[in-house]
């Protein structure tokens, strides 16, 4: 009899290991496909963001690109319009230029001496009132053809535009105009005169221009620039 308890209890205990067994691998691929669907479900949230986002980043670019192309369209209409009114701008610039330049032939009386970046307005006479503002014209010298004498300051006063005369050499260029007549001269001598020596501004046949001021620290003489037209040969 107590063998066969034995025997009993031996069975019951082997069924039942076999059943744990059973148990814990059912229980282990349980486990593991529960961990498989959720790493398939991570992955596939994954994908799902990341082509939520590249969709966005997709629209983002078309959106800018559309913005730049519009954006380029206006700055292209504004440019074309900028450059309209610049041209405008310029045309006008060019009539007010030419209207200046007719006004200016017509009503200037100015010298003008690229050498020392001179250009003054000549006024009639050489007393003190008229060199403190101008380059003065010796009365009694011609305006147009012949020899046109000019005096101007060169130091000490309220305007020295011969200041640098002394810098001019022959073949230097002076230009004359006197409302229509202008004319182009080219330094022909240089002198130094006495303060009584008058006869550099007597009338001459061919067109001279004659220019004198003071010798620095030398009141009893004078310096004379002598030009003559230039002669265009067409």
């Amino acid at each position: 009899m107590k063998n066969k308890n034995t025997t009993f209890f031996s069975i019951v205990f082997f069924l039942s290991v076999i059943f744990f067994i059973f148990i814990q691998i059912f229980i282990s691929k349980y486990h593991i496909k529960l961990k498989s669907n959720t790493e398939i479900g991570k992955e596939i949230m994954r994908k799902n963001i990341q082509t939520f986002l590249d969709e966005e980043i997709s629209n983002g670019k078309n959106n800018n690109e559309s913005n730049s192309i519009n954006n380029n369209n206006q700055t292209n209409e504004t440019d074309t319009d900028y450059l309209e009114k610049n041209n405008e701008n310029k045309n006008l610039n060019k009539v007010q230029e030419s209207n200046i330049e007719n006004r200016t032939i017509n009503n200037t009386w100015q010298i003008k001496i690229p050498k020392i970046n001179l250009i003054a307005n000549i006024q009639e006479g050489t007393d003190k009132e008229t060199l403190n503002k101008y380059v003065g014209h010796f009365e009694e010298t011609q305006k147009e053809d012949g020899n046109i004498g000019l005096a101007g300051h060169n130091r000490g006063y309220e305007v020295n535009y011969f200041a640098r005369l002394r810098e001019l050499q022959k073949g230097d260029k002076i230009i004359y105009q006197y409302n229509n007549y202008k004319k182009t001269y080219e330094v022909v001598r240089i002198l130094i005169i006495k303060d009584t020596n008058w006869e550099v501004l007597e009338n001459t046949e061919e067109n001279l221009l004659t220019l004198i001021t003071c010798v620095e620290n030398e009141p009893e003489y004078r310096r004379c620039v002598q030009a003559e037209e230039i002669i265009d040969f067409v």
